[in-house]
């Protein structure tokens, strides 16, 4: 949805993955009001950018859930308190004033808030580069695979050999034509159990190969990917598709400015979630204590003591245990 040029909420939280998505449900269940931003244009962070399709096993509740399935219950779960969604906009400045704080946006949209919940999960991340595809995104090159129906009966070659990579293979193995995995080293990064899963699929795995150049056919779309083999020797395969699935690079951005505790690209906080700063908490991959174990489980449970905590930090009258949902009317 459209954003107003100003807004004014109790809480604003920084980052729409699962764990800012479960935020806004918790904050409006405590009867605050929020908004939600992010620098992507869809709601669900890395899930939805990088994973949409793959299957997702150590969230309670659900044997398996796709990636996109647990995004749309979390965006539902969430609607019932209407958030505003700052979509497509980049938090820039963090400024104190008397009743909270005030961020900018790179839009020049202002929010005043009376806390700020950092969940930017590993912060604005970039796709690496597949040099040989420079020129090729939108015709035929990509980097996730956010439908995986747009390459029903193509021949696709997954370029990687992390896990993520593999992940592609296995997710298009059913539907495409065919699919290659090509991987510059003879070693994966990736599981041995998903390396001996894709193989057996039927997916053609090539090793100790680089992709020296990408050739159109009569459309100008992408038709052939050549490849060069570590004695020299040069092969062709047939390409409707390149999934660049080499890996990304992130940063925090401007968070970094925001005056908080930052280690490896990591906020410090208390066990109330609290940063160095005031009114500032995070939760998430982003949140940074002892013994921290990065799961989307993890972030749940952070969102809500977070969020409890932000609750009593606006109003000291507030209770901290706001009692179970399952005994809300």
């Amino acid at each position: 949805m459209g954003s107003p040029t100003e807004l004014s909420v109790d809480v604003l939280i920084v980052g729409a993955g699962p764990t800012g998505l479960f935020a806004a449900y918790y904050a409006g269940f405590r009867g605050l009001s929020m908004a939600i931003v992010d620098s992507l244009p869809e709601a669900g962070g890395q899930v939805t950018a990088m994973y949409p399709e793959k299957m997702i096993y150590d969230v309670g509740g659900f044997p398996a859930v796709r990636g996109r399935d647990l995004i749309k219950g979390l965006v539902e779960q969430a609607g019932q308190w209407n958030p505003s969604y700052l979509l497509g906009r980049k938090a820039e400045t963090l400024t104190s004033t008397d009743s909270g704080l005030t961020m900018t946006l790179d839009g020049g949209e202002v929010v005043h808030a009376g806390a700020v919940l950092v969940t930017a999960g590993i912060g604005e991340f970039t796709p690496r580069p597949l040099p040989a595809g420079d020129g090729w995104l939108g015709r035929g090159l990509v980097h996730f695979v956010p439908a995986l129906d747009v390459h029903a009966g193509q021949d696709v070659v997954v370029v990687g050999g992390g896990d993520s990579a593999f992940d592609w293979v296995l997710a298009l193995q059913p539907i495409a034509s065919s699919v290659a995995l090509v991987h510059r080293r003879a070693k994966f990064r990736a599981a041995e159990s998903i390396v001996r899963q894709a193989s057996e699929g039927g997916a053609r795995i090539i090793t100790d190969a680089e992709v020296t150049a990408l050739r159109s056919g009569d459309d100008d779309r992408l038709a052939e990917v050549e490849l060069q083999l570590k004695g020299g020797e040069q092969v062709v395969l047939p390409a409707q598709a390149v999934v660049a699935a080499l890996g990304f690079t992130a940063d925090l951005g401007p968070i970094e400015n925001w005056g908080l505790e930052i280690d490896h690209r990591a906020i410090a906080v208390d066990s109330t979630m609290a940063t160095a700063r005031d009114r500032v908490y995070a939760a998430g991959d982003v949140a940074a204590y002892p013994g921290k174990v990065k799961l989307i489980a993890t972030g749940f449970g952070e969102a809500a003591t977070a969020i409890n905590n932000i609750a009593v930090a606006l109003d000291p009258k507030a209770h901290l245990f706001p009692g179970h949902s399952s005994n809300a009317e």
